[in-house]
């Protein structure tokens, strides 16, 4: 999909999420996650060209096999030049995200010294950490405990001292902190949903966006409690469609014991903790440091790709 299309079609996706529809216009959504599971979500239109336009896929487990870390493409940097004449700040990202995102575990030791080392192998991440200084440790306003997709785009999920009357998550996070990137790491589905369900709110997160001039990176989950691995094949295939960068967090837990995986929860999804010591290989036997380690290596990737 062209960049330049998703320009013109997304002018409709913004005007629909500024404006709550009438309650029989939309779909009532269940989350079992939030306090607020029995409010009717608010989510943005997919346009008509938008929905036609060709997309490719790819082989049922070929996702598996991507790269940890992505490459920026062409497409990319047309997102990234368009922030720019916008006047998005090159030195801001945000964070998107559910409980796994809105931690003290995740990204925010980034911003305090001592708290991490990068070692020899490392070292040359230290350029990205001082360029992003502030972003690691800020409380995003598009991340909270028990989001999912469709949370994000739900002006009744927003912050209502923070967020403007009808603004949703991720348009008030926009707003306030003005980045250039977004990582987007979202792995709670609603409950039962197939993973089409997940991938039409993630569509229209990623097509927000890229019309905001937000390079976003999408990020594949450490988890199959679906069973079937079908939401990270459904991310990757997004990822594929609208040519942006990929964190394929899933392929680096799997050499790790238990996957990376808390053996005393045992549920599939909380991550084994050791603190952000890069060069100490006790420590890189866990999830986390590894979910911190490739969360930086993939923004230090594009920060220096959308430079070229």
């Amino acid at each position: 999909m062209k960049v330049s299309q998703l320009f013109l079609s997304t002018i409709t996706l913004l005007a629909a999420c500024t404006t709550a529809p009438a309650a029989t216009s939309q779909p009532e959504i269940q989350s079992t996650s939030t306090p607020e599971a029995t409010e009717t979500e608010v989510v943005i239109a997919v346009t008509e060209e938008s929905a036609l336009t060709p997309r490719p896929t790819l082989a049922p487990d070929e996702w598996k096999t991507l790269p940890v870390i992505p490459e920026v493409t062409d497409t990319a940097r047309e997102i990234y030049k368009h922030g720019q004449e916008l006047g998005r700040d090159p030195t801001h990202f945000s964070k998107v995200g559910d409980c796994q995102t809105n931690t003290g575990f995740y990204l925010v030791d980034f911003d305090k010294k001592g708290a991490y080392s990068l070692g020899e192998e490392y070292a040359h991440l230290q350029d990205t950490i001082e360029y992003y200084q502030g972003s690691f440790s800020r409380t995003s306003l598009a991340m909270r405990d028990g989001y999912n997709v469709a949370a994000i785009l739900t002006p009744l999920r927003a912050d209502p001292k923070q967020c403007e009357k009808n603004e949703n998550p991720i348009q008030c996070e926009f707003r306030l902190h003005n980045p250039s990137i977004a990582i987007i790491s979202l792995e709670t589905n609603f409950s039962g949903r197939p993973a089409d369900d997940y991938g039409k709110y993630m569509r229209q997160i990623i097509e927000y966006s890229i019309e905001q001039g937000v390079v976003p990176i999408l990020a594949t989950k450490g988890d199959n409690l679906e069973g079937d691995h079908s939401i990270n094949a459904e991310i990757a295939n997004i990822a594929l469609e609208f040519d942006i960068p990929l964190w394929n967090f899933w392929a680096a837990l799997q050499p790790l014991p238990n996957h990376g995986h808390s053996v005393e929860l045992n549920d599939g999804f909380h991550l084994s903790f050791s603190r952000n010591f890069f060069d100490k290989p006790k420590n890189m036997l866990s999830g986390w440091p590894w979910r911190n380690l490739t969360a930086l290596q993939a923004l230090d990737a594009v920060r220096v790709g959308l430079n070229q």
